[in-house]
This record gives C-alpha cells, structure tokens and sequence, in this order.
C-alpha cells in the first residue's frame, strides 16, 4: 500500500522456505545427484520465490536479502555449512544454480520489454506507468521506482529501448 516492497520481499522468502520444506525429502537426500537437485530448485522452490519479482522496485538490502537465503538453502543441499569456507560460486556451479540476482535481473527486463511491445489500449500495471513517467514521485512514494531499476539494469547491460521492439534482439 505504501510503494514499498520490505513485505513482499520477506513473504516471498517466507513462501520459498515453504515449499523448500515440502521438498526438502528430495533436496537433502545424499542419494540424489547435485545436479538433480538443482534442475528441482529452480524449478519448486526459485519460481515461488520470484514470483511477481519483474514488477520490484528493489534495492540492494532486498537483494541481499534474496542472495541470502537462496545460499542458505544451496549450502544445505549441498551438505555443508558456511563453517567449511566454501565460496557460494563453487557451490553454485557444483549444484548448477545462477545467482538470485541475475535472475531478477533476467525477469525485469523480459518484464519489460512485453511492456514496450503492448499495444497501446492494453490494460497497464502501476509498476509499468512509473516506469513509462506516467506517475510523478510524491513525498510518500516510494525513494526508488521500478523504471529507475530498469534504467539502472539496461545501462548495466549496454541496451537501448529501440531493442525492445525486436524480441530476438532482445534476447
């Protein structure tokens, strides 16, 4: 209600840790293979966990926060703890995870380019109109909008809007 995410954000960890527990049989079973593992985490647990994600204004602590608790639930599959120095890298690549964060990144921009692609009658999002200039900030509003991280995502990746019109481009 008030344009901040901190809620949403922890009750879409909450909902990841949740369905890592229905899975956890599976996901810390010595017996099945990492790779396995992974292929099942990204497809239970991560997707609950980014649900709605592309549509975030997030800052670096929500991210952070993310990062977190993806690494918590990796170690633990991976059956060690932060105690062995193992670096979240390794650990990534043994199970066959990307980061969190690179798939935020991946989810806002293909966000974003269905929103340039729309027709222009279509029925839009309050996250679209802020990040088309459609809202003007107020004193209540949230510091950081959603068009601000897309601004942020596609000078990171050396894009430009006119890509957006070509899907494979885009790609």
């Amino acid at each position: 209600m008030n344009g901040e995410i901190n809620e949403d954000v922890t009750h879409r960890i909450g909902v990841g840790w949740t369905k890592w527990r229905l899975a956890s049989g599976v996901l810390c079973d010595k017996n099945v293979p990492l790779k396995l593992k992974g292929k099942f985490y990204k497809v239970v647990v991560r997707p609950t966990m980014l649900y709605e994600a592309e549509c975030w204004p997030v800052k670096k602590s929500h991210i952070q926060h993310m990062k977190v608790a993806e690494m918590r639930m990796l170690r633990w599959m991976y059956g060690h703890t932060r105690l062995d120095r193992i670096r979240n890298e390794v650990i990534r690549d043994k199970v066959g995870v990307a980061s969190v964060e690179a798939k935020m990144h991946e989810a806002r921009l293909r966000w974003f380019g269905h929103v340039k692609r729309r027709i222009t009658d279509a029925p839009v999002r309050r996250c679209e109109r802020l990040a088309l200039g459609g809202e003007r900030r107020d004193r209540d509003r949230p510091k950081k909008s959603w068009g601000e991280v897309i601004r942020q995502d596609t000078a990171q990746l050396e894009l430009t809007e006119d890509m957006t019109l070509d899907r494979r481009v885009w790609r």
